[in-house]
């Protein structure tokens, strides 16, 4: 398994689990957060599913797109994250070699490779799969142990 395949799986396994996790959530539970001001299941959604195509943008050399306008459901934050996730597989999964050395402006204009900003990606997922769980909890869902890995 090639560098790129290592790491579309890595970040296939954590949305994955994320996406399995979001099915379970009743609807009306969309907008809790878990403290005052911070983000909601939705909110975290839309964030997740942002920041990846974000991150896809700065791997090809392009500004990052504007943020779009929030979800108005929880059904709607799921779709774009799971669109999102299509999305990110497909441009990690094509990444060469080459590809993952070259260096790319990122957050500001600061280059790294474009190997960092993919494992940037996958570490932003996960942190904020962490949150979802914890938000699971408290609400009463009992998160999955296990996250799946394809």
């Amino acid at each position: 398994m090639n560098r790129s395949a290592i790491l579309a799986r890595t970040f296939q396994a954590h949305r994955s689990a994320l996406l399995d996790l979001l099915e379970q959530l009743p609807e009306d539970q969309g907008t809790f957060a878990a403290w005052d001001g911070g983000m909601s299941f939705i909110g975290l959604s839309d964030h997740l599913s942002a920041s990846a195509d974000r991150f896809l943008n700065m791997v090809q050399g392009q500004a990052p797109d504007a943020m779009p306008e929030p979800s108005a459901t929880l059904t709607e934050a799921r779709g774009r994250l799971w669109d999102s996730r299509e999305r990110a597989l497909n441009a990690i999964s094509a990444l060469s070699d080459e590809d993952l050395s070259r260096r790319v402006p990122a957050f500001g204009g600061r280059e790294m490779p474009v190997a960092a900003l993919i494992d940037t990606i996958i570490t932003h997922e996960a942190h904020h799969k962490g949150q979802v769980w914890l938000m699971a909890r408290m609400i009463g869902l009992k998160p999955p142990m296990f996250i799946k890995m394809g």
